[in-house]
């Protein structure tokens, strides 16, 4: 019985082997802490001041260019600098932007164009410091270690989408704006002193200064990897037309129960905090490629369910069924994109993986809300979800390698491993191509 239950609860292996994962782990919670804290003051602050929801609709539209402009440049910038450099100053410039949300918010009559601006540079610093901080799995975790540590991220970010947005809800309803900016600004102080604790994680040594070109020949290096295409393109269509989270208070609404609105916004994180708590499995899978495809036809088909479904309850067992299928979609993206990737442009794949799960919400959204305004907010998620399944189908047929995908057989994926020396998993046999960006020369040793 033991043994059967060691076999499905979270694989601690990461957590034990990897002093600088414990770290991050740690730092990510402080971090997600104080992030929501001002995820949820800020916009009600808009709405207190203006009264416009097209005001509060406005900053994910200021958001969207820093986001993927930034994106794309701290990709480049992971593989060129030290990365536990770029996280901690884009750390220390994240609670330096907190601060000047809690100042403004001190102000006798606080200022609305700020609040846009805070939101703008966010996005920014956010874009810098993803990649680094996602291609930095790879080089503190062992490589037979990754999808273990994707798993325990995602609880622990689950975990706190679920606390985290009822805490800071409670803060800014009976304390303020003031203290929920305060407590965003502390958590980053010690966000910042985790991180410098970190070990130093010094560029590829034929690491190239960021620019343009090294942007490109990462997107020519994933284009070249269907692999990591469908990975992409699957996460795009799903976000894309299954992410209806903008339109659950007009589904509230038609269903009469204004209630619920939030345990819909809870409900996905239930259901992907489901699957982090069992993912003691994920380990010993091979197949990452079936996880992504079966995850986000399978998201997809719960959204449907949710728009169809009269009964509220059941809409809320379906949003949270599309939750755990979004959650096994994203732990197979994660390990294949570390298993996968050469270090030298980890972090240049790391960008435009960040463009690909964060671009894909914000169409969702728009896409959900035009189309409600047209049909209405149930017919807009059943659509959209049975447009999700489609797309990955399509995607999956056109992409072939993708459900292929096999960790022990992959020559990127046996490549990798080799560098790490782990038994019984080889290198690839040399075919003169390995690593080889598209359009450079190839090796010849």
């Amino acid at each position: 019985m033991t043994s059967r239950l060691a076999s499905v609860l979270p694989d601690l292996a990461p957590w034990r082997s990897s002093r600088d994962f414990r770290l991050l782990w740690v730092q990510g919670l402080v971090t997600y802490l104080g992030s929501v804290m001002a995820l949820i003051a800020l916009p009600l602050q808009i709405k207190d001041l203006t009264g416009s929801p097209l005001a509060v609709g406005a900053m994910g539209a200021v958001e969207l260019v820093p986001l993927v402009v930034f994106g794309l440049y701290g990709g480049a910038l992971a593989d060129a600098v030290d990365r536990r450099r770029v996280i901690v100053l884009t750390e220390a410039g994240l609670g330096l932007l907190a601060l000047i949300l809690l100042l403004n918010t001190l102000l006798p009559n606080p200022m609305l164009w700020p609040l846009y601006v805070v939101a703008a540079g966010v996005a920014a610093l956010a874009g810098l410091q993803r990649p680094a901080m996602d291609s930095l799995l790879a080089r503190i975790v062992p490589h037979d270690q990754l999808a273990a540590a994707a798993a325990l991220n995602a609880l622990r970010w689950q975990a706190g989408a679920i606390a985290g947005p009822a805490l800071a809800g409670l803060v800014v309803a009976y304390a303020g704006n003031g203290p929920a900016y305060a407590t965003t600004v502390v958590c980053f102080a010690v966000s910042v002193l985790m991180c410098r604790r970190l070990t130093p994680v010094p560029p590829h040594e034929k690491a190239a200064r960021p620019s343009l070109r090294g942007i490109v020949e990462g997107a020519r290096y994933a284009w070249s990897r269907p692999v990591l295409l469908g990975t992409y393109a699957i996460d795009l269509a799903a976000m894309f037309f299954a992410f209806p989270n903008t339109i659950f208070p007009f589904l509230a609404d038609e269903l009469d129960a204004d209630w619920s609105l939030g345990l819909m916004y809870a409900a996905g994180s239930v259901g992907s905090l489901l699957v982090s708590l069992t993912s003691g499995w994920v380990s010993r899978t091979r197949r990452h490629g079936l996880l992504v495809v079966f995850g986000a036809a399978g998201w997809g088909l719960a959204m449907a369910a949710a728009g169809w479904a009269a009964n509220v309850w059941l809409v809320l067992v379906c949003l949270g069924l599309a939750g755990a299928g979004d959650m096994l979609s994203g732990l197979g993206r994660s390990t294949i994109w570390n298993q996968t990737i050469p270090d030298r442009l980890r972090g240049r794949l790391a960008g435009i993986e960040v463009l690909s799960y964060s671009v894909g919400p914000q169409l969702g959204q728009v896409r959900a809300g035009a189309m409600a305004g047209w049909t209405g907010a149930r017919p807009a998620i059943w659509t959209g979800g049975l447009a999700c399944v489609a797309a990955v189908g399509l995607l999956t047929a056109a992409l072939p390698r993708l459900v292929a995908y096999d960790a022990d057989t992959d020559e990127d994926a046996r490549r990798r491993a080799a560098e790490h020396g782990l038994p019984g998993q080889g290198a690839a046999p040399a075919t003169g191509t390995e690593d080889a960006a598209p359009g450079e020369e190839p090796s010849r040793t």
